[in-house]
């Protein structure tokens, strides 16, 4: 089998391949019709990009906890990049595991802490007191990070940056 991190930077980019088709296609009818299927059409396109990013990296830290043999597969790949002295793509993926927590659990630390980062993510977040990303864009869902192709490829290639380096330190170790 090919690496996880591999595999996952062609599935999102296929992900959202097909999901910009869909999205085209809704938007072709919309220029003809304003019927509430094809409002929540461009909604579930947009949501099925947080159920994805939200899924690999859950499976990221599954594959990381039963490969790295531990409890906490995110805190040792953390460990093993302080280690490396990989300081900045230890920040990337404390950013994106951290919007990854504010996609499953909205308010809270993580939320906070991306708050008080906001102006250095990748990434854009809604602030307190924002309403929307972007008022009158009827495909934006409720969710705290804007999940567009952005921030979905972000999260491959973080995933495929972080899996290098523990390839690299640990040669023994698969990902």
């Amino acid at each position: 089998m090919h690496s996880f991190a591999e595999l996952i930077a062609h599935c999102a980019s296929y992900t959202l391949f097909h999901l910009e088709k869909t999205n085209e296609s809704i938007g072709v009818e919309l220029q003809t019709s304003g019927a509430t299927r094809l409002v929540k059409g461009l909604q579930m396109v947009r949501l099925q990009k947080s159920v994805m990013a939200v899924g690999m990296f859950s499976i990221f830290e599954a594959i990381l906890q039963d490969r790295l043999s531990c409890k906490n597969g995110f805190a040792e790949a953390k460990q093993i990049l302080e280690n490396s002295s990989s300081a900045a793509l230890l920040q990337k993926f404390i950013d994106y595991q951290n919007a990854i927590n504010v996609l499953k659990h909205g308010r809270g630390p993580s939320y906070q802490y991306l708050v008080d980062r906001h102006d250095d993510l990748d990434f854009r977040i809604k602030l307190p007191g924002e309403n929307f990303f972007e008022e009158g864009d009827v495909s934006e869902v409720t969710t705290l990070i804007n999940v567009d192709d952005r921030f979905m490829m972000g999260c491959a290639h973080v995933i495929e940056a972080v899996s290098n380096v523990i390839r690299t330190e640990r040669p023994d170790v698969f990902v």
